[in-house]
């Protein structure tokens, strides 16, 4: 069976740094499926390098029958979802079907947008393993149990942690991947 892995980012990411450009292009030379999302910034960004690389084991995820970003004339897998469009929950819904169709995520993150912590979450929650490349930082970051997300929100500003709590309940997810986690031992 081929490994599937979810490759996702912060919108205001418009760049890719050449170490994660290096990152998939090995997920593509062991010729692994990749699911990327259909927004701008990390999931449009990951798709031109994708196209750049001639790779066509993608499909792109998007919560609308017309995605914003297919720049690789990919299969789209369109994501039913009652939500109201543009909303949070229209496109969360999306990467929901994303963390239960792969087996691994790869997060290029901006230390501040909820959407790609949420997705490590999710991943999380699913007993799945994801890696973390912190743009400011240039470092990549294993997540593999809850604490390793307590490493992650150190990255954070005060501000940027307080909002991301307001959107996604942070400390509430963490709170529940915890328990599970204590349950099983």
């Amino acid at each position: 069976m081929t490994t599937t892995v979810f490759v996702a980012g912060s919108i205001t990411i418009k760049k890719l740094d050449q170490l994660i450009v290096e990152r998939l292009k090995k997920i593509v030379d062991q010729n692994f499926n990749i699911i990327v999302g259909d927004a701008s910034g990390v999931d449009s960004s990951v798709q031109q390098e994708l196209v750049d690389m001639g790779c066509n084991a993608t499909t792109v995820f998007s919560s609308s029958p017309k995605p914003r970003n297919n720049l690789g004339s990919w299969p789209v897998n369109v994501v039913q979802t009652p939500h109201a469009p543009g909303t949070r929950a229209f496109f969360t819904a999306k990467d929901i079907k994303m963390a239960e169709a792969a087996d691994y995520g790869l997060m290029v993150w901006d230390t501040k947008s909820p959407g790609t912590l949420s997705n490590v979450i999710e991943l999380l929650s699913r007993k799945k393993n994801s890696v973390v490349f912190i743009n400011k930082t240039k470092e990549f970051v294993i997540i593999k149990e809850p604490k390793d997300v307590d490493n992650l929100i150190n990255y954070m500003s005060a501000t940027s942690l307080q909002k991301v709590e307001e959107k996604i309940k942070l400390s509430e997810k963490l709170s529940l991947l915890k328990h599970q986690q204590m349950a099983l031992i």
